[in-house]
C-alpha cells in the first residue's frame, strides 16, 4: 500500500454486511471510486423520530463528502445540528435476467457513508467545496463558470460528512438459476445499462463565437470510461 492510499476503513456494526457479505468492500479506493462516479446521493436522517431521505448532488474531497443547498433547506438545517446521517449512492450496471422471476437481480455498485455532519462556515473551505461539487457533476466546469458572489455564498449552506465509516457493496456476473430451471426455454443473461451524455444544447442567447469546451465535447464520469 502506497503512502497516498488511505487505509481500509474499520468495519463497524453499521458497515458490516450481513447478507452476501462476500460482496462487501471496505477499502477506500473502491468506496471513493463509486462516490466519484455517482451523480446523485440520497441522504437520510431522523429528527424527532421522523425519518427523512432526500436526493442531493454531492462532491468528494479526500475524506470529506460535501452537500449544498439554500440556507432555508430543512435537510441542511437539520444536518447542521449534528444529527447522525447516512449518505448512499448506487450505480446500476445491468439487469440480471434469470429463467425464474425469483432469481432476477441487478448488477450494481453502492456505497453507504455514516457520520455526524458539520456546517462548513469557513468561506475559503465553502468556496472550495462548491468547486468540488460543480466539478463532480461535470469535471472542468468550476474553472469555466463564474464563482459564487459573496451574497450567493451567504445564501448557500454547505455541509460536510466525514468518510470514516463506510462500506461498498458490489454485484457482478450473470444469473444464478436453479439447476432444474436451466433447461427452460427462457432467455437468461445480463442487459447492460449505462449513463451516457447526449449532444450539448446551446442556450438560446449563447454568442456565436463561444466555442464548445473540451470537457463538453467528450464528457465522461470519473472512473466510468464513458
Amino acid at each position: 500500500m502506497t503512502p497516498d492510499t488511505p487505509d481500509p476503513l474499520d468495519v463497524t456494526a453499521r458497515t458490516r454486511l450481513r447478507r452476501h457479505a462476500e460482496r462487501g468492500h471496505h477499502d477506500r479506493a473502491t468506496i471513493d471510486a463509486i462516490l466519484d462516479e455517482a451523480l446523485v446521493c440520497h441522504v437520510g436522517f431522523a429528527v424527532e423520530g421522523r425519518p427523512w431521505v432526500v436526493p442531493m448532488l454531492h462532491g468528494r474531497d479526500g475524506d470529506r463528502l460535501y452537500l449544498h443547498g439554500a440556507v432555508g433547506n430543512h435537510l441542511l438545517r437539520s444536518l447542521a445540528t449534528g444529527v447522525e446521517a447516512c449518505a448512499t449512492v448506487t450505480l446500476i450496471d445491468g439487469l440480471v435476467l434469470a429463467r425464474s422471476a425469483f432469481h432476477h437481480s441487478v448488477n450494481y455498485r453502492s456505497v453507504m457513508v455514516f457520520g455526524t455532519p458539520w456546517l462548513v462556515d469557513d468561506d475559503q473551505e465553502k468556496r472550495a467545496a462548491l468547486d468540488v461539487i460543480v466539478d463532480h457533476v461535470l469535471p472542468g466546469r468550476a474553472d469555466d463558470s463564474r464563482p459564487a458572489s459573496p451574497r450567493e455564498l451567504e445564501l448557500t449552506t454547505v455541509i460536510g460528512i466525514p468518510i470514516t465509516e463506510a462500506s461498498a457493496k458490489i454485484r457482478t456476473g450473470g444469473p444464478v438459476d436453479d439447476e432444474e430451471d436451466v433447461a427452460l426455454g427462457h432467455w437468461a443473461g445480463v442487459l447492460p445499462l449505462e449513463l451516457r451524455a447526449g449532444e450539448p444544447i446551446p442556450a438560446d442567447d449563447l454568442a456565436d463565437d463561444v466555442v464548445l469546451p473540451a470537457y463538453l465535447a467528450d464528457p465522461r464520469r470519473p472512473g466510468s470510461g464513458r
